[in-house]
């Protein structure tokens, strides 16, 4: 790297080609959490349910969990589901319209042994699936 008096140009030069070998600069820059986002950026979202499956977990764990496919009103990308709480499942039926919201793990990615499934079920029809699940309320 150049050093003395008339130095400063290749020095600016020299930072900024080392920012952009970093990578949380580079994301960060061009946006590309936002981009890849099925969501957009935003905590919520609407959908329709497609289908219903179930996804092994990951190793150590072993068992079934009961997601769902759903496709997004606001850009018809379809992603996969988690249906959280015992019973949950029995609520759901295809071509229901249900919100949704990210599970919250580490940089918006999935939890524990949830492979791949980093968005959860929070309401269906418009109506709480805590709420459903708990008996205080009745599905439409």
């Amino acid at each position: 790297m150049a050093k003395g008096l008339y130095a400063g140009r290749d020095i600016k030069k020299h930072i900024k080609a080392k920012k952009w070998k970093s990578k949380t600069y580079v994301t960060r820059t061009l946006r590309l959490r936002a981009k890849s986002d099925p969501l957009e950026g935003c905590p919520q979202a609407k959908g329709i349910v497609l289908e219903k499956r179930q996804i092994e977990q990951k190793q150590p764990h072993s068992g079934l969990i009961k997601c769902v496919r759903v496709q997004l009103i606001k850009n018809g990308k379809q992603i996969t589901v988690f249906c959280p709480g015992t019973g949950a499942m029995g609520f759901i039926k295809e071509q229901d319209e249900v919100t949704i919201a990210g599970q919250g793990g580490s940089n918006n990615g999935p939890v524990g042994s949830l492979a791949s499934v980093k968005w959860r079920v929070i309401k269906i029809n418009g109506q709480s699936l805590d709420a459903l699940l708990k008996g205080k309320i009745k599905k439409k």
